[in-house]
């Protein structure tokens, strides 16, 4: 596109930005009177079992009104262990960095509930709440009611939600190694050795190899038990584990919650339960970091996003992080 370069005479650029100022005069808000509460969910990502749901929590009062005694928050389904209210109020300062500075005591939870009770004496205060999402708010939706209370006897509430629970399952950083640990169960979300994969036949539903094969891109694969011997090469496996997953490459989804990058991409329930496997392959080879892989088990129970974390060409190993979604 062709540059247009508009020369303003100074003398009238001097005169434009008189005007603007004049007339757009900033001034800071007065605080009103009375105890105020506001509140901001920092989370983007699904929410799914054994993550967080992120807010911040802020209160405030005149500070010839009095102070700050405490800040609760009460959730519709009591989070998991790891729930808590952080005890520092975070500003951001000349650089834009956040800063924490200790004003309560650590935040005490009992059932639904958690507090934080202020030990300093101040009148304002953002806090930072994190929801450890439990298992028995799988599929249901969690709301929350934050309040604070000050010493001269107010106290503030502010709800937030209701936010959808998802239904999949995750987890990060299984690290399987070629020709041992090599043995993949989505049903158990593990790897597994040979002895214990032949314990399991039925939970098989990748094996993880590592070749370098002359004139073939085959590096590190991953292959439904199922798939020809072509596909495994000098790979002894037992009859019994004979698995036939569907697998389908993927090579730009880095869902964020597994790669935890800077992608701001998300697999969700949705997105599993609609995707079709007709004519899908029993075989992956030739898979590389940052790529993905979706499969569906042979039972038809479950699907599941495959992101790959990490290769070691050197030690033959893949670092795996797995969305799953039980669809029957």
């Amino acid at each position: 596109m062709k540059s247009i370069t508009i020369n303003i005479p100074k003398l009238i650029l001097t005169a434009l930005i008189f005007i603007s100022c004049s007339e757009n005069e900033f001034s800071i808000p007065e605080l009103s009177s009375g105890l105020k509460n506001d509140c901001i969910n920092h989370s983007i990502a699904p929410n799914v079992v054994g993550q967080y749901i992120e807010f911040a929590y802020a209160m405030a009062l005149k500070p010839e009104e009095g102070r700050l005694l405490n800040a609760n928050v009460v959730a519709s389904i009591p989070g998991d262990e790891g729930t808590y209210l952080n005890n520092k109020s975070y500003y951001t300062n000349g650089s834009g960095v956040n800063v924490g500075v200790e004003v309560g005591e650590s935040s005490v939870t009992s059932g639904n509930k958690t507090t934080v009770t202020f030990k300093t004496d101040t009148c304002a205060a953002t806090l930072r709440y994190y929801y450890k999402i439990p298992n028995a708010a799988r599929g249901k939706e969690v709301s929350f009611t934050f309040s604070a209370s000050a010493s001269n006897g107010e106290t503030v509430y502010y709800e937030m939600g209701p936010y959808k629970v998802r239904e999949m399952d995750l987890v990060l950083d299984l690290v399987a190694t070629n020709n041992t640990d090599c043995y993949i169960s989505i049903a158990d979300m593990a790897v597994y050795d040979a002895i214990e994969a032949a314990a399991n036949p039925d939970k098989i539903d990748l094996i993880y190899l590592h070749r370098a094969i002359p004139g073939i891109s085959f590096n590190h694969s991953l292959v439904s038990p199922s798939s020809d011997s072509q596909f495994k090469p000098d790979f002894v496996l037992a009859p019994v584990i004979n698995n036939k997953s569907k697998l389908i490459k993927a090579w730009n989804i880095q869902d964020q919650q597994l790669a935890r990058l800077q992608y701001g991409v998300f697999v969700d329930d949705l997105d599993l339960r609609n995707i079709n496997f007709a004519g899908a392959p029993d075989y992956a080879i030739n898979m590389r970091a940052e790529s993905g892989l979706w499969l569906e088990t042979e039972d038809g129970m479950y699907k599941a996003y495959i992101f790959i974390n990490k290769v070691d060409n050197s030690n033959g190993k893949i670092t795996l992080s797995i969305k799953r979604l039980k669809v029957k």
